[in-house]
């Protein structure tokens, strides 16, 4: 931030253009200069040339938001709401004018989106046919404000209808109250706040003494910037354009950007989010802050690197792999002009946090260095734009190219100050979870103050909170000691360890790991012949009838060629045909592979032609195939399956084959416990879904060792 407003006064001080990347390559006054072209081209400064459009159109940023809105509906996502706590009188008919002061002042702030021609325009409004209501309302007790304030911060806006703007005033005693102040996001970001404090505490201190606030006129207006942003950037078709430049650096930057990040999830992931958020708050302390900051300047870096470096390294150590990007959010103000402008001018860049090959830390912040530096030399194409040029999947479940937010917040925070009035700025509840995972690291005073906002679709607030401290913990190791590989790099706490390595660790029962899974049945239909097996319904199966069952079409699986290694896919219906089928199989020596018969088409494609297993076992009715489709025997190599392009293994249906003259005594077995048991495939919500292999070693110590801890009747 700090850098891009340098290179902002320099363009409009000394009529040149300076790189972001030159500030670090030459970070001293003396050699800045000589870095300084008078020749360079200079972009073209914000200009006023709105006044007197009827309409105009909408920012980049604002589309976004104006096409959730439209997709979504009304919501309360995308609102700023601002609480300022006041003690002392209040004057409401000064307030109320200083209110309207602001907004005739900040024009976006009376702006009125609409359809023409099917495009959504901005049309500012006169301020004289704006009616500027501050809502007041009398509250009994500090727990039905807090509610009142939240309700009203919940509140969605009908940008079509209504000002982006909503005033509303709680009175809890005469000498206490709230200002709850909500600004719509397509009319304002986190940086407005401190224009919009400032203005309205001139404007109030001006009302309270009978006049009207004497400022500046401000150089623009927001409509200016939505002009001067279509000019700057030009078409895609004008392949020397800014636009078409800085898109070709994002194609090669963000090539093969994984989908979806794997993060340890608390739930799986809707189809649909909800947006619903918690927060936890966390302290980097001023030492460790220290460490940090003198780390950064080591290496040629800012603060904000050094926090992604280690965001990225605990990432990829909870399982997020070797490629972890990141959203940051940029200021967007590239000119001056705009710096005291309610707007939303905020850009969010996706920066690439590459592991690979266990680089040291030291090693790992020069790639995010160099990554954030290219970033920001391009970050003028809007992030909706990037999203259109680079199509990811879309999905209504969770946010396109990065699902993990990282910012700095080093800009003026809101503040306001009313003549006669003690006012503390707060935040109206927590925010909307608009990504998986927010952290938001504030500086103040000699620390950081670190925010956590989460997803409560996904993440319980322990689980968070234990996330959050493991990355305050990377940090305190990186600061010691940068040449650490990422692989060396501990994450977990003491407590965390002997959790891990004492109390979950060490044998405390004692497992037949030498046995395969068909062994286990075979003793236990010995032990208890009559004991009931498989309920289903109203139909019960004894150890003795599911034992030969399985056993007779085990040796049919047998004759068919199934043996250790060979996988057989099931496709059936939850009955008790299916446990015979399951324990079959593992009889015969092979691995089963369950396909549920209400699995889509390309799942059920995608397992076939990845698994390619010897033979399918499934029923007629599952697959609707007319007796004509297999021969007298039940087996068939015809095309049968879910899809119609699913390979297609022979297949045996279980509802046409006469086991009759199959024998009921156990198979000699065949396989070894190292042999797999079955092969289950992964949701495929990180991308394709993987196969898994489980042997019957594993299976037997897991079912054993559950015998011993749950008690016997729950498996019998």
């Amino acid at each position: 931030l700090l850098a891009t407003r340098l290179a902002s006064r320099i363009r409009t001080t000394l009529g040149t253009e300076l790189p972001l990347r030159t500030l670090f390559e030459a970070p001293t006054p003396a050699a800045l200069a000589r870095h300084l072209d008078p020749g360079a081209l200079v972009r073209p400064p914000v200009v006023a040339v709105s006044e007197g459009r009827a309409q105009v159109p909408l920012s980049f940023a604002q589309q976004r938001l104006w096409f959730l809105g439209q997709l979504e509906g009304p919501n309360a996502t995308y609102n700023i709401p601002a609480a300022v706590r006041l003690s002392g009188t209040v004057d409401q008919e000064a307030l109320t004018a200083a209110l309207r002061d602001v907004i005739d002042r900040h024009q976006v702030l009376r702006t009125a989106l609409s359809l023409v021609d099917g495009q959504p325009v901005q049309r500012v409004l006169p301020i004289e046919d704006v009616s500027v209501g501050l809502t007041v309302e009398q509250v009994d007790d500090e727990e039905e404000l807090a509610a009142a304030v939240r309700r009203s911060a919940g509140q969605p806006f009908d940008l079509a209808t209504e000002l982006p703007l909503r005033a509303s005033f709680f009175t809890l005693t005469p000498e206490q109250s709230v200002l709850l102040l909500t600004v719509h996001h397509i009319a304002g970001d986190g940086w407005s706040l401190a224009p919009l404090g400032r203005d309205l505490s001139a404007a109030y201190a001006a009302r309270v003494n009978g006049r009207a606030p004497a400022w500046a006129p401000l150089p623009v207006q927001y409509a200016d910037y939505t002009l001067w942003q279509r000019e700057l950037l030009g078409s895609e078709e004008d392949t020397e354009g800014l636009l078409a430049r800085q898109l070709g650096y994002w194609r090669e930057a963000l090539a093969d950007i994984p989908e979806e990040l794997a993060l340890p999830f608390d739930r799986s992931r809707p189809a649909v989010a909800t947006y619903r958020g918690g927060d936890v708050e966390l302290s980097v302390p001023a030492e460790l802050h220290a460490d940090l900051l003198k780390l950064a300047r080591d290496h040629g870096a800012t603060s904000a690197m050094v926090l992604q470096a280690a965001l990225g390294v605990l990432l990829s150590r909870l399982g997020a792999g070797e490629d972890v990007p990141i959203g940051t959010p940029v200021a967007g103000r590239t000119d001056e002009a705009l710096d005291e402008l309610v707007g939303f001018f905020v850009n969010t860049l996706v920066l690439r946090t590459d592991l690979s090959g266990d680089p040291t830390f030291a090693e790992l912040l020069g790639r995010v260095r160099e990554a954030a530096l290219g970033a920001f030399a391009h970050q003028d194409v809007p992030f909706e734009r990037l999203v259109e040029e680079l199509a990811p999947a879309r999905s209504m479940a969770r946010h396109p190219l990065f699902q993990v937010m990282l910012s700095l917040q080093n800009n003026e925070r809101a503040t306001v100050e009313l003549p006669g009035l003690d006012a503390d700025v707060y935040a109206a509840g927590p925010a909307a979870a608009k990504f998986d995972l927010q952290f938001d690291a504030v500086e103040q005073g000699e620390g950081l103050a670190v925010r956590i906002t989460y997803a409560a679709d996904l993440f319980d607030a322990a689980s968070v909170r234990t996330i959050g401290e493991r990355w305050l913990r990377v940090l305190a190791t990186v600061a010691g000691d940068p040449s650490l590989r990422v692989s060396a790099i501990d994450v977990l706490a003491d407590d965390e360890r002997h959790l891990l390595l004492q109390d979950w660790s060490g044998a405390t029962h004692s497992v037949p790991t030498e046995t395969v899974l068909p062994a286990l049945f075979e003793a236990q239909a010995a032990r208890t012949p009559d004991a009931v097996a498989v309920i289903h319904g109203d139909e019960q199966v004894t150890y003795r009838e599911l034992n030969e069952r399985a056993n007779r079409l085990a040796h049919l699986l047998a004759e068919q060629g199934v043996r250790p290694e060979s996988l057989v896919a099931i496709r059936m219906e939850r009955t008790a045909h299916l446990m015979t089928a399951l324990l079959a199989v593992l009889k015969a020596g092979g691995a089963y592979l369950p396909i549920d018969p209400d699995y889509p088409t390309d799942r059920v494609t995608h397992m076939l032609t990845d698994a390619n297993p010897a033979l399918l076992l499934t029923t007629s009715t599952t697959t609707g195939v007319g007796t004509t489709d297999v021969d007298t025997s039940g087996v068939s190599a015809s095309a049968v399956s879910a899809s119609a392009v699913a390979p297609q293994p022979p297949t045996v249906l279980l509802d046409r084959v006469v086991l009759d003259a199959y024998a009921t005594t156990n198979p000699v077995v065949t396989a070894l416990p190292a042999h797999p048991a079955y092969v289950i495939y992964t949701s495929g919500s990180t991308g394709r879904p993987k196969g898994v292999v489980i042997t019957h070693r594993n299976i037997t110590k897991l079912l054993t060792w559950a015998a011993d801890t749950f008690g016997d009747h729950h498996f019998t």
